[in-house]
């Protein structure tokens, strides 16, 4: 396993963070976003919840990170 691996499976583990819904699959979980302000965000579980609002906030950088590593793949084979 090569470095170029390990970040290929990293941008797959941000895309499906990405594409979870709030309202079809984390709230009724408890895992929304308004649970978890003041001293429980300092919690495992809102570490975690802050980590998947973060990565869907940047859902336009994630896109031009998917095109890229396409373009690399098809160029090297």
């Amino acid at each position: 396993m090569g470095l170029w691996t390990f970040l290929e499976g990293l941008l797959l583990l941000a895309n499906a963070f990405a594409v979870l819904n709030e309202n079809r699959f984390l709230a009724p979980r408890g895992w929304s976003f308004s649970e978890f302000s003041g001293p429980k965000a300092k919690s495992l579980k809102g570490q975690v919840i802050g980590l998947i609002y973060a990565i869907q906030y940047m859902r336009l950088p994630l896109i031009a990170l998917n095109c890229l590593f396409i373009i690399v793949k098809l160029v090297s084979g």
